[in-house]
């Protein structure tokens, strides 16, 4: 089974490129993030189509979070635990039925951070809800993939000038500890587990040529619970997709599970 993660930056403005790109790489689920739009503007349809059944957490201009999956959903619930007062369209899990049991898959996007104390400690409470809501999960002892933009720059080896990143709410101390701590209840970074390659970045800016230059940064990961991780044979990066006609600034990002999907 493959799953994959892609911030696509806006659903409307990269449809094109997204179908082309399923059709190239046949994921069997898809997390997408920063959708820009309302659950009713998402085009649904479309990829109804294409074969994957749609739940979306949307929100108008800002945010939103998608899951595109050839199975059906069993489950499928917006919004992390920890504040209910929280409005912005930022996290959707599901579950599915597969031939080996539950798989459950998380689309999140989480918050930059940027632009002041108040955006970072709202950052940071997030990554303590998001850690909170994993503890409990993967006390299930199922399959879990946790997928989507972090936000976090885990260490230097992920940014092709880290000195340049050092005030940012992406490489500062406290998240990076967070990111830490998360990975450490148990968690595996895919793409750290099959490779400890120094270039491999999901985003590169709009700015400056950042890709020409390859001046990028990696910020969009999968998680992968034990019992996920068990079953990894490979994960990768469609980093030629950057390349492509109205790129998002984000690339996708998937994993190989040996589960069979049906």
């Amino acid at each position: 089974m493959r799953i994959a993660t892609w911030n696509v930056n806006s659903i409307r403005q990269r449809m094109d490129s997204l179908q082309a790109w399923l059709a190239e790489r046949q994921p069997d689920i898809v997390c997408l993030q920063e959708i820009k739009c309302t659950d009713e503007a998402f085009p649904s349809e479309a990829l109804e189509g294409l074969g994957y059944n749609v739940a979306v957490h949307g929100q108008k201009t800002f945010n939103g979070v998608a899951l595109l999956s050839k199975l059906p959903f069993d489950e499928a619930a917006p919004g992390l635990i920890g504040d209910d007062g929280d409005v912005q369209a930022r996290f959707l899990e599901a579950v599915v039925s597969t031939k080996t049991g539950a798989l459950r898959v998380v689309s999140l996007y989480l918050p930059n951070g940027n632009g002041g104390e108040d955006k970072y400690a709202y950052k940071l409470n997030w990554m303590d809800r998001l850690a909170k809501f994993s503890d409990e999960r993967l006390k299930l002892e199922e399959p879990l993939v946790l997928a989507g933009d972090y936000n976090v720059i885990p260490t230097p080896l992920d940014a092709k000038r880290p000195e340049a990143w050092v005030n940012d709410a992406l490489f500062l101390r406290p998240t990076r500890e967070k990111f830490r701590a998360l990975i450490n209840l148990g968690l595996t970074d895919a793409i750290r587990a099959v490779s400890d390659a120094g270039d491999l970045y999901t985003f590169w800016d709009y700015q400056a040529g950042a890709f020409a230059k390859n001046d990028g940064i990696r910020i969009d990961h999968l998680l992968l619970s034990p019992q996920a991780a068990d079953r990894l044979l490979d994960a990768g990066i469609d980093r030629h997709v950057r390349g492509w006609d109205k790129p998002s600034d984000h690339v996708p990002v998937y994993v190989d599970l040996d589960i069979a999907a049906r």
